[in-house]
């Protein structure tokens, strides 16, 4: 029950953090969702009812998913051509950051060397997802955003193993190589081959489902929508990487949505709505958790605020890692000045590093440095999200702005649906019929009030159901009104190029809608 309470808590949480995301449209929703996280926190009713943080729940059922969907919007090609600089990216890079900063910390701190190693392993994970949060409203280049996004969907794997060979550093006094470098095969590897045949043995019983009488359009999707949570377990038990597993098998089914779209267009539309659904509401989480985290670890009794060893450690860190990505970028990647910066910058850290830190709570480290990990780690989070937030916007160009699209999308809403609705007007129909399609048509405009919402409520209740003559015309009147704007719109994608995302995601709208009007009661004969 505390469990279900505590969730409902967090879900309701990053809900409203969306909502006021829409109200506050220039700040971006992760910092919103990160402030409501933090009153949740200060609220005792509310706060008291939220479970103490478990890393390995957090990860397997949030951070997987998440990896997986974001596996699923790459193309596998677009990896095979970048394994190189996912290589240099997700793995040498990782091991450079981790010595540069463990030993910087190991001397400017004065503390033992396993305890700063685990700490620069922490720090070595990004997370795409808060990449998002600091280019709110900003164009991110292209060479450097592809870079950035995939060395955050597989740099997590190297971050843990890391993470593990200096946990076993610190507790038993002394690194195994040898099995550090096997253990990192074997997980990434390992990790890997699992995540593409575990994948692809799902993808074909689902097609072969899909190619039967058994197939049915909700267990496909609640398969889906499971199977990075099967896929992440399994890989985990069997001892092999289940984050490096579930983005692998994300890319497997980018190629299945690009060559099935058809066989199954509810399936896949639906499937769509609720990834894109699922993936905001836990984005939102992540971050209302993140926030939730860091004013319960700064208010904690245990931790000490008088020694500002934490808040030393933490700058170092984020300096440390920041300067060894820029030089990277420079001297391996071949970025210029500004590209190196942008990548360097662009290395952001979100909830999985404080998931790392957490981790550690198993292996019973003193409480004085669990501490100091967890208000360390705290500190580089939230400078990688503060210092990119405010230098990208010197040096990144600004994205259309949200009131000029506005005022564009507005137009061209408004004249698509006077087009509509005088080609009903031309037709003959009956009042009642015509009437009823261009209440609904106005509403497209988004512009009728709830009182006129009201009176047409109330006409519907009072008045009897169309006849099914009368449904086949409003059919047909409104396919004549649909086509209408659709031609309208095709003009208008030819003439303004820089709104045409918009304007077909405005076409879009009228397919779905004219979905809702085609079905089989329009031909049943009156009784």
């Amino acid at each position: 029950m505390g469990l279900m309470i505590s969730t409902f808590i967090l879900i309701l949480s990053a809900i409203i953090s969306i909502f006021l995301a829409q109200v506050f449209s220039k700040i971006s929703v992760s910092y919103i969702s990160m402030i409501i996280g933090g009153i949740v926190s200060l609220i005792p009713v509310l706060g008291s009812h939220v479970e103490n943080f478990n890393s390995e729940i957090f990860i397997g059922l949030i951070v997987a998913p998440l990896l997986f969907f974001e596996g699923q919007e790459t193309r596998l090609n677009s990896v095979g051509k970048e394994l190189k600089h996912i290589i240099q990216t997700a793995v040498f890079l990782v091991i450079f950051c981790m010595i540069l900063a463990g030993f910087g910390v190991w001397a400017i701190a004065g503390i033992s060397l396993p305890l700063a190693f685990i700490l620069a392993a922490i720090s070595t994970p990004t997370d795409a997802t808060a990449m998002e949060s600091v280019t709110n409203g900003l164009k991110t280049p292209k060479a450097e955003s592809t870079f950035l996004k995939m060395e955050s969907l597989f740099n997590d794997a190297s971050g843990i193993i890391l993470l593990n060979m200096a946990t076993l550093w610190y507790v038993n006094g002394h690194i195994n190589y040898s099995e550090t470098i096997v253990d990192f095969l074997v997980s990434a590897v390992g990790g890997a081959l699992f995540g593409f045949a575990a994948a692809w043995v799902m993808v074909l019983f689902r097609q072969i489902l899909l190619r039967t009488s058994y197939n049915s359009l909700n267990a496909q999707i609640l398969l889906y929508i499971v199977t990075p949570l099967i896929l992440y377990y399994s890989a985990e038990l069997i001892h092999v990487s289940g984050i490096i597993a579930v983005v692998c098998a994300g890319l497997v089914h980018n190629a299945e949505a690009q060559r099935s779209r058809f066989i199954n267009a509810p399936q896949v539309h639906l499937s769509k709505d609720l990834i894109s659904m699922i993936a905001e509401i836990f984005n939102s989480t992540v971050f209302v958790i993140l926030g939730f985290m860091f004013v319960k670890i700064i208010s904690s009794e245990h931790i000490s605020l008088n020694s500002l060893t934490w808040l030393v450690i933490g700058i170092v860190l984020y300096v440390i890692n920041t300067l060894t990505r820029y030089i990277y970028g420079r001297i391996r990647l071949n970025f210029n000045n500004k590209s190196a910066w942008i990548f360097s910058l662009g290395g952001v850290h979100g909830a999985v590093t404080l998931a790392l830190a957490y981790t550690l709570a198993e292996f019973h480290l003193k409480t004085a440095d669990f501490n100091l990990i967890l208000m360390s780690e705290s500190t580089l989070i939230i400078l990688s999200l503060i210092v990119p937030t405010i230098i990208f916007r010197f040096i990144l160009k600004k994205d259309v702005t949200s009131d000029e699209i506005e005022n564009e999308v507005v137009e061209i809403r408004v004249n698509m649906v006077h087009q509509a609705i005088d080609t009903v007007n031309k037709m003959y129909l009956p009042d009642n019929v015509k009437k009823s399609v261009i209440f609904d048509l106005m509403a497209q405009k988004q512009r009728t009030r709830t009182k006129d919402f009201v009176r047409a409520w109330v006409e519907v209740v009072k008045h009897p159901e169309f006849t099914g003559a009368e449904k086949e015309l409003e059919m047909r009147a409104f396919m004549n009104a649909l086509a209408q704007e659709r031609q309208y719109l095709d003009m208008i994608s030819q003439s303004e190029v820089k709104y045409q995302d918009y304007v077909f995601d405005l076409y879009n709208e009228i397919l779905m809608a004219e979905s809702l009007i085609i079905g089989p009661t329009v031909s049943e004969e009156d009784e």
